[in-house]
C-alpha cells in the first residue's frame, strides 16, 4: 500500500467519506470519486481498514476489569455521593450474585397425568 492510500485510509476513518478522503489524501478533486471507489474495492485497502476500526473500537471499549474496578473505586470513595457508592455496590453484588433469590421446592419428582376429557 502506498503512503497515499494509506493516508485515505486514515481519512476516511475521520470522515467516512471515500471522495473526502481521497482529495485530503491528495487526490484530484475532478478524480476523487472514481479513485476512492476504486480503492474501497481494494482488498488491502479494505483489511487495513477493517482493522483499524478494530483497533479503535478496541480502544474505545471498557474491558469487564476495567468495568469491576471502575465500580470498586466509586464504591470505595468516601468522597463520592451515597447514592453513587450504592449504585456502585448494587452492581457488584450483582455481578457477584449475592442478591439472589432462595427457593425450595420439594416433591417426589413423580408426574402423574389423570385423563378428565370425556371422550364424545
Amino acid at each position: 500500500m502506498t503512503e497515499k492510500q494509506k493516508r485515505f485510509c486514515d481519512e476516511y476513518l475521520i470522515s467516512l467519506n471515500a471522495t473526502q478522503a481521497a482529495i485530503k489524501a491528495g487526490y484530484s478533486p475532478e478524480g476523487a470519486g472514481r479513485n476512492a471507489d476504486r480503492m474501497m474495492k481494494n482488498d488491502e485497502i479494505r483489511t487495513y481498514i477493517r482493522a483499524r476500526l478494530e483497533q479503535l473500537r478496541s480502544a474505545k471499549t471498557a474491558t469487564a476489569t476495567e468495568v469491576m474496578e471502575f465500580l470498586t473505586e466509586v464504591m470505595r470513595d468516601e468522597g463520592e455521593g451515597s447514592v453513587s457508592r450504592l449504585k456502585a455496590a448494587e452492581l457488584l453484588g450483582k455481578r457477584f450474585g449475592l442478591f439472589t433469590d432462595k427457593v425450595a421446592v420439594s416433591g417426589s419428582g413423580v408426574v402423574q397425568i389423570v385423563d378428565d376429557i370425556p371422550d364424545g
